[in-house]
């Protein structure tokens, strides 16, 4: 047989490199895909930051420093509280959760370290309060190392991508670039797509939990004896958090708190007026509002709105907690194929940007894409 040894044992070589980089991302899919995300949420702040710091690399640290850690943090934190809170409730209702107490139960006692803020603002001192912390802590010393090294994983990934991503981009446009351009006008339609779907949400998400938050700390000091919002800003950062889901992810937090208002009115017999305002400003100004004026413009316009839902629903229950943000991208990738390339593959035909499944047309040297995959802008969906 007539063949090149060498190309061959290159080839080979690719080969195990290859499989030890996918065996490492899948790993790690999670750390990478949360990396990935923190790159699109924060890659608007970087590019506006520009002008005032011109080097890439305080820019990518300033930008990462103001918005993607504190973001996480209060993520953390609010987790934290709430996994605490479910475990007081499921120790004073005595309900046996199964299995899924026995998922949880790991979370549940590092959350304990989390102390309610009031209560550790109670303490006789603010040293009494940070030693009882600290001991908490050493406990799980090993988890929280390993939680440590995810984070600094995540930060580092962002980082890189924010501050080389034209690198990588121009790497990619020389060894993957085709005559037709299809690779180009592929990689332009998911960049553009994942940045509005990623950012848009972020920013979606922060707005809905600050006008929770103050709605219910507003109704809270305004609040009937006998009967209050527990944890009103807990609350509204969770709602901010739901909103990630569209259409139905608000209404997951501010039904089930109406309903536990209007049990606690039930049982005390007053405060019934108090729980009508409080289900007027939850269903008019925390959800209808912010999802008429505000998800127009911040999310996924490109992309159908069932589809990027769908995307949220499911991701979570293939793939895990990483599974919020995995389920758009997957998406992402898959709409822009089917409507670039896969009707021209079908067809037998060459690939061009002017794929069969949509129109491209080139705008300001962007191409943008409408297709059967977009929602019809006269519907008025986003």
């Amino acid at each position: 047989m007539d063949f090149d040894r060498g190309r061959l044992a290159w080839w080979a070589a690719a080969a195990v490199l290859a499989g030890v980089l996918a065996f490492t991302v899948y790993s790690f899919l999670g750390t990478f895909v949360l990396g990935v995300f923190v790159y699109y949420a924060t890659r608007p702040v970087y590019r506006r930051l520009e002008r005032w710091i011109p080097r890439p690399t305080v820019r990518a640290v300033v930008a990462l420093v103001t918005l993607a850690l504190p973001a996480m943090l209060v993520v953390a934190y609010t987790t934290a509280v709430g996994l605490q809170e479910l475990d007081r409730f499921v120790d004073a209702q005595n309900v046996d959760l199964g299995r899924i107490e026995t998922l949880l139960g790991p979370y549940l006692d590092v959350s304990a370290i989390v102390h309610d803020p009031q209560a550790f603002l109670n303490q006789p001192s603010v040293q009494e309060g940070l030693t009882a912390t600290a001991r908490d802590a050493l406990g799980y010393v090993g988890l929280l190392g390993t939680l440590f090294v995810h984070l600094f994983a995540v930060v580092v990934v962002a980082f890189y991508l924010l501050r080389d991503d034209h690198r990588l981009g121009e790497w990619f446009q020389r060894r993957f670039t085709d005559d037709g351009g299809v690779v180009e006008a592929y990689a332009r339609a998911v960049d553009r797509d994942l940045s509005t779907v990623f950012f848009g949400n972020i920013v979606f998400a922060f707005a809905t939990g600050v006008i929770a938050a103050v709605s219910y700390g507003t109704l809270d000091a305004f609040s009937p004896a006998g009967i209050a919002i527990p944890y009103p800003v807990l609350f509204g950062l969770i709602t901010g958090i739901a909103s990630l889901v569209p259409v139905v992810g608000i209404k997951l937090v501010w039904l089930p708190l109406s309903g536990w208002l209007a049990f606690v009115a039930f049982q005390s017999g007053t405060g019934y007026a108090f729980v009508a305002v409080f289900v007027a400003v939850a269903a008019v100004v925390v959800d209808f509002i912010p999802d008429l004026l505000l998800r127009p413009y911040v999310s996924g316009r490109d992309i159908h709105l069932g589809l990027v839902i769908l995307s949220y629903v499911f991701g979570p229950l293939l793939w895990g907690w990483y599974g919020l943000f995995l389920g758009p991208l997957a998406l992402v990738f898959v709409v822009h194929f089917a409507r670039l390339v896969l009707p021209e593959l079908l067809a037998g035909e060459s690939l061009s940007p002017d794929a069969l499944g949509g129109d491209v047309s080139t705008a300001g040297g962007e191409q943008t894409a409408v297709s059967e995959f977009t929602d019809d802008p006269e519907d008025g969906e986003s």
